[in-house]
């Protein structure tokens, strides 16, 4: 876990002080809404549907109990009593009066924490690998490189007003559960030929309006050159970028009009002209940095304990969670565990006040007292001795965190949706919840096997539905909220973007639509291990578009002649 410096807490503690100018003087009305806008953006501060909602950055999804704290009592205190956790690895709360935003940025000040640039067209929240330093397949830590990311983006003053907002992830290991592939800039850690630590460099992926899987433009960047790269790269980007046309704006559309090698080009001229300049890293400041960890003091164990083999050979339910949410750990003895915030009956990803608290004394007991936020939405133990997963388990099981469903259908990523959001076209909760209904029965789940679905309230894809096994879009139809389904999405090494099947339905139609797709998947895999996304790859769209929509664009043609007649 990374501690503060001097500096780091005196530029926060600096922040809220401003901000709490801002606030009052925009309250006193001396500060007009265009000119308090990008401020309270770059403050992590939106106006949704309802109320305001504020965007709390949690770095590379790393948490210290003292924090989860804090975040349940500010949930408690300014907003309704929980908070939802976003594909990010950030918490937003829904809530807030604006009035109160500079008190919670201060209790959040206290705590090491803060809400800079998590929203504005700026470089956002660096995110990372949730098994970051602890993956059996890890090539090096990322996460001393996501800290000294995140120092020099922080209120670096050249790119405080880009063309778009801009997204960096990091990757240290050989298998890619950052989904780097669809970052404005994505970063996978390796090693050379002479054991020399570099990085892979991938530019212009993102999701939205123009989903574009991103490519690799620098197959090694040494580490003491890592800065000057980036900083060529949002050069080019600040520079030719388009600010006339938000919908153009993103990098991704720079790279695909200039071509990936073209875009190479222009970056490799650019970096000819900083290379070894002020931003060049040394190994002082990498250890200086370094030194701000803290790291856990592990014991030693035997590679498998035999009160976790004798648990799992007793208890039947135990051993179904620990296939799903117990994960390997690179120190023999331990394990990562996912506490699954996908609960049947409640938004996916949300979390109540007690619930964190509840956590926070999980962390503490079981996991030298800190935790990370996943992609998926869940939280994680990352330090857990495999002797004390059975007693986790039933605290889990209190708790309404043990659902053993990760990786699995209900596993469902969802962006809040039209229940929040004004940008949204429709609801996703509502939407999420008919589908772990539909698929509530565990042994189905586990039949059907690994299957990532996701939803999006909108074009935005919050929800990341491009990249979903199934992924479910919702879009306006005269006025009326209806679902676009698409299929053969992917992250990871083997990153791609879902297509789209057929017409949208309404919402009442998506789980029976759902479970057709999953119905065609059962008929055509070849092996229970061969998973719906294989199937998909394999055999390719048709069958499940005429299996599927077929009979769905059929009832609708037999409906309308029906009326007709």
């Amino acid at each position: 876990m990374y501690i503060y410096d001097e500096i780091d807490q005196r530029l926060v503690d600096e922040r809220v002080a401003q901000f709490r100018d801002q606030t009052r003087r925009f309250l006193a009305g001396s500060l007009s809404e265009d000119d308090f806008r990008p401020l309270r953006l770059q403050n992590g501060l939106y106006i949704q549907r309802y109320a305001p909602m504020l965007r709390i950055a949690i770095p590379y999804g790393m948490l210290a109990t003292r924090q989860l704290r804090a975040l349940a009592h500010i949930a408690r205190t300014y907003d309704r009593g929980y908070g939802h956790f976003s594909t990010r690895q950030n918490l937003q709360l829904n809530w807030p009066a604006l009035e109160n935003v500079p008190e919670i940025l201060a209790e959040l000040a206290k705590v090491q924490m803060h809400a800079i640039q998590t929203s504005g067209n700026c470089i956002r929240n660096i995110t990372a690998d949730h098994f970051a330093g602890i993956a059996p397949d890890e090539i090096v830590d990322p996460l001393v490189w996501c800290e000294i990311l995140r120092q020099w983006s922080t209120f670096h003053p050249e790119f405080a007003y880009l063309p778009r907002k801009f997204k960096i992830a990091v990757s240290g290991a050989t298998e890619d559960r950052a989904a780097i592939q669809v970052h404005d800039i994505g970063l996978q850690a390796v090693r050379n030929d002479e054991g020399e630590i570099g990085f892979r460099v991938l530019v212009g992926g993102g999701l939205g309006r123009t989903p574009i899987i991103g490519a690799f433009i620098n197959e090694f960047v040494p580490w003491p050159h890592l800065l000057t790269y980036l900083e060529a790269i949002l050069r080019v980007y600040n520079r030719y970028g388009r600010r006339d046309n938000k919908f153009k704006a993103r990098i991704k559309i720079l790279v695909k009009d200039r071509t990936p090698a073209g875009f190479r080009d222009e970056v490799e001229a650019e970096w000819a002209h900083i290379k070894g300049g002020p931003a060049t890293l040394t190994s002082s400041e990498v250890e200086r940095i370094a030194k701000r960890f803290t790291r856990p003091t592990y014991e030693s164990l035997d590679a498998l304990s035999s009160s976790y083999v004798l648990a799992l050979g007793r208890d039947t339910k135990f051993a179904a969670w620990a296939r799903r949410n117990v994960h390997p750990h690179r120190v023999p003895g331990y394990a990562a565990v996912t506490l699954s915030l996908k609960k049947t009956g409640v938004p996916p990803g949300d979390a109540t006040s007690e619930q964190m608290e509840a956590v926070a004394d999980l962390a503490d007991a079981y996991s030298f007292g800190e935790l990370r936020v996943t992609h998926e939405q869940n939280l994680l133990l990352a330090d857990v001795r495999q002797s004390d997963l059975y007693t986790i388990w039933q605290q889990a099981q209190a708790l309404g965190l043990s659902t053993a469903n990760i990786g699995m259908i209900t596993n469902i990523i969802a962006c809040p949706g039209g229940d929040f959001c004004s940008l949204a076209n429709a609801k996703s909760i509502p939407v999420a919840e008919a589908i772990q209904r539909r698929f509530d029965d565990i042994d189905y789940v586990y039949d059907i096997g690994e299957l990532d679905l996701n939803i999006s309230g909108c074009m935005n894809s919050c929800g990341h539905h491009h990249v979903g096994h199934i992924g479910i879009l919702g879009v306006d139809k005269q006025g009326a909220e209806f679902y676009q389904i698409s299929i053969g999405g992917a992250q990871g090494v083997q990153a791609s973007l879902g297509k789209v099947l057929g017409p949208s339905v309404s919402q009442d139609e998506v789980p029976d639509l759902i479970e057709k797709l999953i119905n065609v998947y059962l008929e055509r895999r070849e092996s229970e291990a061969e998973r719906f996304i294989d199937v998909v790859r394999r055999i390719g769209l048709e069958p499940f578009k005429e299996n599927v929509y077929g009979a769905h664009q059929g009832s609708k043609a037999r409906g309308r002649q029906l009326a007709a007649a």
